[in-house]
């Protein structure tokens, strides 16, 4: 088997999210619950990837859950990424996995100056500058965590699932008013985050990543559409990251 067929695993908070590539190719991507045991880990993964998890094809892992890579490191065909040989410059210690190898396959797949907008469970920005520098950037609650600390935190407010339709921003009912609520005001967050980045790096790419993807594309394509046409929507964006790490430690 080709060391140029791989898979990527991300360990993120909520879901396990994978990558198959072939010829160093991304082919297929995918997402699972998380499982405890290698024997799990066979019930959870899609019956035409099954072949693809042997010792025979490389499995390159990061993980924002430290307690979660050690099922991982049974597998002999197992490399935790380490993003401290990635090459950007002023990454802090504490600065999660994740958001380094974003950054790091966005810069490199649509070139620096660049500013990465990561919508999972948490939302996060992260910036570097035109000489792959750490500019900074910020996190906060992403769109479902928001709407589940209202429930779980409210006496009378109802749990609401996140919608792929559109909902108006004056709504006339509770959940929809939920809704309005997160992600009018997360919308007009990645604005403000947006509008001061290309203040100072006018020329930047900007990409946006995440779970959540699909759902934030389609309200900044009707409600700044002129925007959305400056956004790059990518939700493998990590995966490239992981390429660009393999291809680092393959020259080393």
């Amino acid at each position: 088997m080709s060391q140029e067929n791989w898979l990527g695993l991300m360990i993120g908070n909520s879901r396990l999210h994978w990558a198959y590539f072939a010829d160093n190719q991304l082919q297929k991507t995918w997402n699972t619950l998380k499982g405890d045991s290698l024997r799990e880990l066979e019930d959870i993964i899609p019956p035409d990837i099954k072949n693809y998890l042997t010792p025979e094809i490389p499995l390159y892992v990061a993980s924002v859950v430290p307690s979660a890579t050690r099922l991982y490191l049974q597998l002999p065909q197992t490399t935790i990424i380490d993003v401290q040989a990635i090459p950007l410059q002023g990454i802090y210690k504490t600065m999660g996995c994740d958001r380094t190898l974003a950054l790091w396959g966005g810069g490199c797949r649509y070139k620096f100056p660049c500013l990465v907008i990561d919508s999972g469970t948490a939302l996060t920005f992260t910036g570097a500058n035109e000489n792959r520098e750490l500019v900074g950037g910020a996190i906060l609650p992403g769109v479902k965590l928001q709407m589940e600390t209202l429930f779980f935190n409210t006496a009378a407010l109802p749990e609401v699932e996140v919608l792929e339709k559109f909902v108006p921003r004056w709504a006339k009912d509770t959940p929809n008013a939920i809704q309005s609520g997160v992600i009018y005001t997360i919308l007009g967050g990645i604005k403000g985050f947006i509008d001061d980045w290309l203040d100072k790096y006018p020329s930047s790419s900007i990409i946006l990543t995440g779970g959540d993807t699909f759902l934030l594309k389609q309200y900044f394509q009707k409600i700044y559409p002129l925007l959305a046409e400056q956004i790059i929507f990518d939700s493998d964006l990590i995966f490239y990251g992981m390429k660009e790490y393999k291809n680092i430690i393959k020259k080393s």
